[in-house]
């Protein structure tokens, strides 16, 4: 029986369009991003979608290259809807190419495809040598795919103005009293939520709530909420175990707990979580959603988390057991230990 989180990628019909995503500001992947958008345009008659600030760098702009550009559709990041006009995602870069992929699709998301080409590469198993077969293979349909479910994240953020009114005479009275509002913002998140201390030197006091039932009070620089796919990021360096992102699952990970005793724990994904300042807390706590949108967490505001209805569809390299396992092995050095010399009967006798 086929694991339900793992499947093939099958087109109803044939790709047309592609998204290609390039680190900013990385002058070794300028050949490579000319190369690929030279073969998506000219050999696989695709449209290419490109972010407007990748086409600002001085150096992409020679003659040659200059007439593709043309052909390309340019969008803005926050400014530009293309959720249904990609049909998949090329990454060349590092993991965070991938995360920064992730945060411009807030709903559904096409399958990405991602390139090896930063520093460490543990989302990204494909090597660029072949990129040509690759890319023809997934066009034509020939690849597995593993989802990697996402966070849905909604911070309720509350703000205290002063009641006023206006007289007769137009102008603006108040008498002191002051009335709250609530803001809502949402984000879509890969690998993890970090609620931390920011700037203050006080332990972070925050609430987590599983379901509407206080579990446990944080006192420490902070926690993390990860998914399977940021159990080997940020938390795995605070000491969580790693999961294989076909575990349907929430990992949650004190980040240097003033305790002897609270370890990392793993939750159903089904479950609600939601963080709150602690009402003795010193200090106010800050959070970031895969590094980004950073933003201060006061008394009053509310961070809610579930799993996301919109997974990130990754395409593998070979299949999702083993790339996990390439990864680990590749990146993380998992389990690399000096082998045990082999023991002769001559050695037992002693």
């Amino acid at each position: 029986q086929s694991d339900p989180a793992s499947q093939r990628l099958t087109w109803n019909k044939p790709p047309k369009s592609v998204l290609v995503i390039k680190k900013i500001r990385d002058a070794s992947l300028l050949q490579p991003f000319k190369e690929l958008c030279i073969f998506l345009t000219e050999v696989k008659n695709m449209i290419v979608y490109v972010e407007k600030k990748v086409l600002e760098d001085p150096a992409i702009s020679d003659e040659n290259f200059g007439a593709i550009t043309k052909k390309f559709c340019v969008f803005r990041e926050d400014l530009d809807d293309i959720s249904n006009r990609v049909d998949f995602i090329i990454c060349l870069g590092g993991d965070g190419t991938l995360l920064y992929a992730s945060s411009l699709f807030q709903e559904s998301v096409p399958p990405v495809m991602a390139f090896h080409l930063g520093s460490l590469g543990f989302l990204t198993p494909f090597k660029f040598d072949t990129y040509q077969s690759q890319v023809t293979q997934i066009i034509e349909g020939n690849a597995a795919i593993v989802l990697r479910s996402r966070l849905k994240v909604r911070v309720l953020k509350e703000t205290w103005e002063k009641k006023a009114r206006v007289d007769e005479k137009g102008l603006i009275l108040t008498n002191g009293d002051v009335e709250s509002s609530r803001k809502a913002m949402q984000y879509q998140v890969l690998n993890e939520v970090v609620v931390d201390r920011g700037p203050s030197s006080y332990l972070s006091n925050v609430d987590l709530f599983l379901d509407g039932h206080l579990i446990t009070t944080v006192q420490g620089d902070g926690v993390i909420v990860s998914t399977p796919t940021g159990s080997t990021a940020y938390a795995v360096a605070a000491g969580a175990s790693m999961i294989h992102p076909n575990v349907p699952a929430i990992m949650i990970t004190p980040i240097c707990p003033h305790s002897l005793s609270f370890r990392p724990i793993v939750v159903p994904a089904g479950v609600e979580l939601k963080i709150m300042l602690s009402r003795d807390a010193r200090n106010t706590a800050w959070v970031s959603f895969d590094g980004r949108k950073r933003q201060e967490i006061c008394h009053g505001d509310s961070i809610t988390i579930t799993t996301s209805c919109f997974p990130l569809p990754s395409i593998c390299f070979r299949d999702p057991v083993n790339d996990w396992f390439e990864s680990l092995a590749e990146c993380l050095h998992w389990n690399v230990r000096k082998k045990q010399n082999y023991l002769s009967s001559e050695d037992e006798e002693f």
